[in-house]
């Protein structure tokens, strides 16, 4: 499948990705930071990291449904794509209710508990990714070389 969403020749969904995984990983680094007794604004800066990448996953998730949805019905491919939107919405569901808990406090910094719960999203988000490459790629070999089978060598 080749996506649909080009920009200069180039897909957009794959750079957009890159963005909120980035975003989620500094606010994790400065959440660690500020428990360790950085200034304390670096607490408000991984708030104001989560915000942006909640933006740009919403952007990336709809770029790759744009992609699923030209893929024809009833597919490995169409389910691959679809298993990766999903992944990417849960992994924003996760960080939207980090940001919620984050906003009881009057600093927006976050504690310990709340600070375990951003890594497993965090590593969630990686893995989707991670995961969603690896479909990709699957995704792009051609069709004849599925067909053929393997030779085995005895």
């Amino acid at each position: 499948m080749e996506s649909r969403l080009r920009i200069g020749g180039e897909a957009v969904q794959p750079v957009l990705v890159m963005f909120p995984l980035g975003l989620f990983a500094m606010a994790v680094i400065f959440d660690v930071a500020d428990l360790l007794g950085a200034p304390q604004f670096l607490g408000a800066l991984a708030y104001w990291n989560i915000v942006a990448g909640l933006v740009g996953g919403v952007l990336a998730t709809v770029a790759g449904a744009i992609d699923v949805a030209y893929v024809p019905h009833r597919t490995a491919a169409k389910r691959a794509g679809v298993l990766r939107i999903l992944g990417s919405m849960g992994v924003l569901i996760l960080f939207t209710v980090i940001l919620i808990l984050r906003m009881r406090t009057p600093d927006r910094v976050a504690g310990g508990g709340l600070l375990a719960v951003e890594l497993l999203a965090l590593a969630a988000a990686g893995f989707v990714a991670w995961r969603g490459s690896d479909l990709v790629a699957q995704r792009r070999e051609p069709v004849l070389a599925r067909a053929q089978p393997r030779h085995r060598g005895y």
